[in-house]
C-alpha cells in the first residue's frame, strides 16, 4: 500500500494504521475485558509525549519509542487501580476525565510546551537508518500494527484469554469459577494503554510535534465509534472499524474543507456521522461489520443447502412417483 498509494494518501494510510493499533487494544478491553474507556486518546498523549519528552532532551530515538508503551502501560496500571472500582457509564465517565485533566495539565506546563505544544522533535533513527519521509513511516506503522495484533491474538487464545471472556459475560460467574477479576481487568487495561502509546509514540516522531489539540477529546470517541462499528471482541473489527471510520472522516474532511463550506463543517459533519453510525450499528448490525457479514455469509451457505436439499427432495419425490 504505501507504494501503490499516490504520496498525498500516505499519510492518511500512518494515522489509519495508528489508529488501527488503539482501536485493537480498545476491542480488548471492551470485548473481553467489559469495559467501556471514553479516554483511550490519554494513553496516545502520554505515549505521545512520553517519546517527545525523551527525544527532545538527548535520548536516543529509537529508546525513546520503546520507553512510549511502557510508560503509557505504568501510567494505566497506576490509575486503574482506583479506576477499575468502578463500573459501567462510571468507568467511561472517569476515563473521560483523566483525559480532561491531562490536557489541562499538559497545556500549563512549560516544560510540556504549553498550549504551543513540543516542536522540534528529531527524526526517529533505528540502528542508523533514519525515518525522513512518510513512506518509512508507513512501513514502521505496519510493523507496529502487526506487532500488536500478534500479542493480542496470543492473549485472546490464551488461558487468560478465556478468563476475560467468562469476565465479560459475568464478573460474578468469572470470580466464582476461580478467574483472578480484579488482576485480569488492571492487565487489559493496561495493555490497551500500551497499544495506544506505542501508537502515541510513532504518531509522535511522524509528525514531529505533540500539542494538546493533537489529542481532542473528540478522538477518543472516535476510536469508541470504530470498535463499534468494527465489532467488539474481535480483531479483525477493529481493523475493519478503523478502516471504514478513517477513510469516512477523510471524505468528510475533503468535503468540509471545500470551497463556500462554513469553517465549522468538518466538526459538524463528523458528529453528524459519528451519531448516524451508532444508531445504524445498534439497529442493524449490533455485533458489529466483522461479525454481522459472517452471520450474513453463513446465513447464504444454510440457505443455499437447504435449497438444495429441498430440491433433491422433490425430485426424489417425482421419481418415486
Amino acid at each position: 500500500m504505501p507504494v501503490l498509494l499516490p504520496p498525498s494518501q500516505v499519510p492518511v494510510y500512518v494515522l489509519l494504521l495508528l489508529a488501527a493499533i488503539v482501536v485493537t487494544g480498545l476491542s480488548l478491553l471492551m470485548g473481553y475485558g467489559g469495559q467501556v474507556s471514553l479516554g483511550q486518546a490519554s494513553f496516545y498523549m502520554i505515549g505521545g509525549y512520553s517519546a517527545a519528552l525523551l527525544a527532545v532532551h538527548g535520548l536516543p530515538t529509537w529508546v525513546a519509542l520503546l520507553a512510549a508503551p511502557v510508560i503509557a502501560t505504568a501510567a494505566a496500571a497506576l490509575i486503574g487501580v482506583p479506576l477499575l472500582r468502578l463500573r459501567g457509564h462510571h468507568l467511561a465517565f472517569a476515563t473521560l476525565a483523566v483525559q480532561l485533566i491531562l490536557l489541562s495539565l499538559a497545556g500549563r506546563q512549560e516544560w510540556a510546551g504549553g498550549d504551543i505544544g513540543l516542536q522540534g522533535i528529531p527524526q526517529l533513527e533505528v540502528a542508523g537508518y533514519e525515518f525522513a519521509d512518510d513512506v518509512s513511516y508507513a512501513y514502521l506503522a505496519l510493523a507496529a500494527l502487526a506487532v500488536v495484533v500478534l500479542i493480542a491474538r496470543n492473549v485472546v487464545d490464551s488461558r487468560p484469554g478465556r478468563g476475560l471472556r467468562a469476565l465479560a459475560t459475568s464478573e460474578v460467574a468469572a470470580e466464582s469459577s476461580g478467574v483472578p477479576v480484579a488482576g485480569y481487568k488492571l492487565a487489559v487495561f493496561s495493555l490497551s494503554a500500551g497499544f495506544a502509546g506505542l501508537a502515541g509514540g510513532v504518531y509522535a516522531f511522524f509528525i514531529g510535534y505533540v500539542a494538546p489539540g493533537s489529542f481532542p477529546v473528540l478522538l477518543s470517541f472516535e476510536y469508541v465509534v470504530m470498535v463499534v462499528v468494527g465489532g467488539t471482541g474481535t480483531i479483525w473489527g477493529a481493523l475493519a472499524g478503523a478502516t471504514v471510520i478513517t477513510l469516512l472522516l477523510q471524505l468528510l474532511n475533503n468535503i468540509g474543507t471545500m470551497e463556500g463550506m462554513p469553517a465549522a463543517a468538518p466538526s459538524v459533519l463528523s458528529y453528524a456521522v459519528y451519531g448516524l453510525l451508532l444508531v445504524l450499528a445498534m439497529l442493524f448490525m449490533p455485533q458489529g461489520l466483522v461479525r454481522g457479514l459472517a452471520f450474513s455469509s453463513r446465513l447464504e451457505v444454510r440457505w443455499g443447502t437447504w435449497k438444495t436439499i429441498s430440491s433433491r427432495s422433490a425430485k426424489r419425490r417425482r421419481s418415486s412417483a
